[in-house]
């Protein structure tokens, strides 16, 4: 298990890279995290929705992904509540204090998914949540040494040195640790280091001497172009990519989710990818974005109150393109509503007005993987079957002459006819609840072009092949700098 001293410091990289380490030693392994709080979320070819960051470990480890890999999802919808997701499945809406009364209920179907995980591979890597020391929560805890210990798997605790403070973090968490808990500890990852690794030598002796755990490893700072688990990444500034020419901004809206939708353009060499959050940073972009939001009305409020609402529809006016993806597709309609308050106060309110398309929230979640073609009014090329998967609550309808812009073929393998999303009159607006289209490379190149004026641009190619390296290049950074020896043998 990878536990960690606080959020971000690395224990989803981490699980990740150990997950493609373990495979390629031939080794059927397996990720867990048995309760994740994030609003990047995927869906399994059955129509579960788990973490994000749970695909991309079931990917590194060469499998599919599946609910019991993380049975317990909360997505926040305000700073007070979060819709609670079961083995895949809503179990509904609840704050705090009302979540913690559902732990006798919730246990149960972590264990239930962690045995059966267990059964089916000889080695799981469990996942952690934030810090394993956090003394009112303990109580309450699903996902850190509790669930160590129902596992019986060795710990190792992950620090974040670039954050600052490292003793502190270490020591601190360690000495917080019930004897018993300290106990399961193999030792100590120290993460994010920049500079010459021997000025951290004196370090290491320090932890060890006081911490009475072995350091397994020094892993320097590093880029790879692999998913973000969830916000924080972009509360702490994290640069989105890009220095190409193409200059693509991407709206960082209320209760952003799914940002991962963009990750295959991040990784464009052609692409100069910028998160925009201020009117004037939407100066000579090709294309902006509006992504996925959990809370649609809130990112609504949000984008007038920050100036962006009129600047979104001067940018159209000006000649601009415009794609939207779930919520970001809601956010560029005429009017958006919540009658039933799914997710919030019951409320409705006029959208961007550049999609004419309404949209009512539904008491029922959609979520399910699809396979689909573009259609004709599609102002860009995109030949093939496309993949995508779809995770709302909105359900969305065409005012007047409709315009979609693909056609879904399948959903969970099985045939449907069904159109999907809108494009505006002049062409220059596509709006799409498909989550992950851009992964589709034709879509993609076709996408670029249409920005760029028409031209044909030079891009990235197979997005599969590209992670699929990126995972390769994590686990031969930890099999450099990690003792892995050892932490397959059974606790003493």
């Amino acid at each position: 298990m990878v536990v960690g001293t606080g959020s971000h410091v690395g224990k989803s990289v981490l699980v990740t890279g150990l997950c493609r380490v373990f495979r390629r030693r031939g080794i059927a392994v397996a990720p867990f995290k048995a309760q994740n709080m994030a609003l990047n979320s995927g869906i399994t070819p059955a129509g579960g929705e788990i973490g994000r960051a749970q695909i991309s470990q079931a990917e590194a480890a060469g499998l599919e992904p599946h609910v019991d890999m993380n049975p317990v999802l909360l997505k926040p919808t305000s700073d007070l509540g979060s819709q609670v997701i079961v083995q895949g499945k809503v179990l509904g809406n609840y704050k705090g204090v009302d979540y913690y009364r559902q732990k006798p209920r919730l246990l149960p179907k972590v264990m239930q998914s962690f045995r059966r995980l267990q059964a089916a591979h000889q080695l799981i890597v469990l996942e952690g949540a934030g810090s394993c020391a956090e003394l009112n929560l303990k109580r309450h805890d699903l996902v850190n040494m509790s669930m160590a210990r129902r596992a019986g798997a060795k710990v190792i605790l992950v620090a974040d040195i670039d954050a600052g403070g490292v003793f502190g973090q270490v020591l601190g968490s360690l000495s917080l640790l019930t004897p018993s808990e300290r106990r399961l500890v193999a030792g100590v990852v120290v993460n994010k280091f920049r500079g010459d690794a021997a000025l951290f030598d004196e370090g290491i002796r320090i932890i060890e001497r006081r911490g009475h755990k072995p350091v397994l490893g020094l892993l320097p700072f590093f880029r790879l172009g692999l998913p973000q688990e969830d916000g924080v990444a972009l509360e702490r500034g994290a640069p989105a990519g890009g220095g190409g020419a193409l200059r693509v901004g991407v709206a960082r809206l209320s209760r952003i989710s799914n940002f991962t939708d963009v990750d295959c353009l991040a990784a464009e060499p052609a692409v100069d990818l910028r998160w925009v959050e201020r009117p004037e940073q939407l100066a000579g972009l090709d294309l902006l974005i509006l992504p996925g939001t959990k809370n649609t009305l809130a990112a609504l409020a949000g984008l007038k109150q920050s100036g962006l609402f009129a600047a979104i529809q001067n940018y159209h006016a000006l000649g601009g393109h415009l794609l939207g993806l779930c919520g970001g597709y809601q956010l560029l309609g005429r009017a958006i509503a919540d009658p039933l308050g799914v997710e919030g106060p019951p409320a409705s309110e006029q959208g961007l007005g550049l999609l004419p398309v309404h949209t009512v929230m539904a008491g029922e979640k959609t979520t399910t993987r699809v396979t689909a073609a573009a259609l004709p009014g599609l102002p860009f090329a995109a030949p093939g079957h496309l993949r995508g998967y779809e995770i709302h609550m909105g359900q969305t309808s065409a005012q007047g002459t409709s315009r979609p812009a693909f056609q879904l073929q399948a959903r969970l393998d099985q045939p449907v006819d069904l159109a999907d999303g809108q494009v505006s009159p002049e062409g220059r607006v596509v709006g799409t609840y498909l989550h992950g289209i851009l992964d589709n490379d034709t879509l993609r190149a076709g996408l670029l072009a249409w920005a760029g004026g028409g031209q044909a641009i030079s891009t990235l190619g197979d997005y599969a092949a590209f992670k699929d390296r990126q995972y390769d290049l994590l686990a031969d950074l930890l099999e450099e700098h990690l003792r892995l020896d050892g932490l397959l043998e059974p606790l003493a």
